[in-house]
């Protein structure tokens, strides 16, 4: 076998090969030889059956196995010749040639390795950007929304009507052209008025109305609500006021209520609970900042200043997943069109190339940079954000990781909780580093 192997760069490498005829022969008359052992055929006896016999009945099935075996051997040639091993690639080797002739095949293998990346001085690489600083009334804003949100309903004895931020409790049944729909019905509800959580117009039509008074209230329901029976209908729904309830809010919070907001603190005071808002909200802006500004930055400056060969195979299987939900998309008319003009669907595929050759970069710079900062992520806590997700938007948790699992997204989603631990570390370490100096 004839093998012409050599490195393109550090990440790719190009096999040019011939496969001689006799040896495909050879590999032929032993498949056949090996089924012949354990074939039946009618005239012979077991493992008797002669070898042109076994090729006459199957020689395609024979000729696609002796090729396939030859390219395994193949393949193991070139890597040893690459001075390679098989857990150095990524992706799977491309097949770029694969011509039949009566002495033989030639074949083209591309094969693309993990590159060697060096990262040094990627921590100079960070912009500089100034620390938010957090505001005694943006403290006491989010401490009187935590109150709130633990404070308990008190009805209102006055006789007024229902105002924005009020709890109305009601009943009320929805009809469309005068017919009432399923699920539109309830009693002795609890809604918060200006919470959004209904029908747009619905919680704006209820105010000024007194406990004890009815009213018809007039919505339309969105064309893109979650059923299609109801989906752009107008409606009508007859509603009745039992009760108006407000927040009783302490504005100096009781032991309880510290519990509540402050869980497993011990001796919870207003004073730890004000430090932990400031906290709270400092990582909020600070999240906010890094995402929105320092990480854009960040990337920008990585991609351009740490270079190394991309592995091809990577990058042409990004662009395969980008194509594919270009395609996800069409209608099959434009579809059909891109199946009869091939240079169409390669067009298309040069659309993707720089976003994908960038996209594979930062994956490699990501890891590798996960490395040096230690940042580790296991299955158990890509479970445990999934469900907190799920449980936030009132999901089964179970079904909702279930779902994750069968569309194949969890290594993105770990990937993701590696990216955003990593950036948030290299962004934050100076500050991290000053605070522990001042500490000693």
């Amino acid at each position: 076998m004839q093998i012409n192997a050599k490195k393109v760069d550090d990440a790719n490498a190009v096999v040019d090969a011939k496969i001689p005829a006799e040896m495909l022969e050879k590999k032929e008359d032993k498949i056949a030889a090996e089924a012949a052992k354990n074939m039946q055929v009618d005239g012979f006896r077991k493992g008797k059956v002669p070898v042109h016999v076994v090729k006459a009945r199957h020689g395609e099935q024979i000729k696609q196995d002796a090729e396939q075996e030859a390219l395994k051997e193949l393949f193991e040639l070139s890597l040893k010749e690459l001075d390679a091993t098989a857990d150095m690639m990524v992706g799977e080797p491309t097949i770029s040639k694969f011509d039949k002739s009566d002495d033989g095949i030639d074949v083209e293998i591309k094969v693309s390795f993990r590159p060697t990346i060096n990262i040094d001085g990627y921590k100079d690489l960070v912009p500089e950007y100034k620390m938010p600083r957090i505001m005694k009334k943006d403290v006491d804003e989010r401490v009187a929304q935590m109150l709130k949100a633990v404070a308990p309903l008190k009805k209102i004895e006055e006789n007024r009507g229902l105002e924005d931020g009020d709890f109305a409790l009601i009943d009320f049944e929805g009809f469309i052209d005068g017919v009432p729909f399923e699920g539109g019905k309830a009693q002795e509800y609890q809604l918060e008025i200006g919470s959004g959580s209904f029908i747009p117009g619905f919680e704006a039509g209820l105010i000024g109305l007194k406990a004890g008074e009815n009213r018809d209230i007039k919505v339309v329901f969105p064309e893109d609500y979650n059923s299609k029976d109801l989906a752009g209908k107008d409606a009508l729904f007859k509603v009745t006021l039992h009760e108006i309830q407000a927040k009783d809010i302490d504005t100096t919070p009781d032991a309880d209520a510290l519990k509540k907001l402050l869980p497993g603190v011990e001796e919870p005071t207003v004073e730890k609970l004000e430090t932990e808002v400031k906290k709270q909200l400092k990582n909020e802006k600070l999240s906010k900042l890094f995402t929105e500004e320092v990480k854009p930055k960040y990337v920008d400056a990585l991609l351009k200043e740490i270079e190394f060969a991309i592995p091809q195979s990577i990058v042409d299987q990004e662009i395969d997943l980008q194509v594919r939900n270009i395609f996800s998309k069409m209608s099959e008319d434009e579809i059909k069109e891109y199946s009869q003009n091939p240079e169409k669907i390669e067009e298309k595929r040069a659309e993707f190339a720089d976003e994908a050759k960038s996209s594979v970069k930062l994956t490699f710079l990501v890891d590798e940079l996960a490395k040096a900062e230690e940042i580790k992520v296991d299955d158990q806590e890509v479970m445990q954000m999934i469900y907190f997700e799920a449980m936030q938007q009132g999901q089964d948790p179970k079904q909702y990781y279930e779902y994750y699992e069968k569309q194949g997204v969890l290594p993105a989603v770990k990937m993701s909780i590696v990216e955003d631990r990593l950036f948030t570390k290299i962004f934050t370490k100076d500050e991290i580093e000053e605070k522990e100096a001042e500490e000693k």
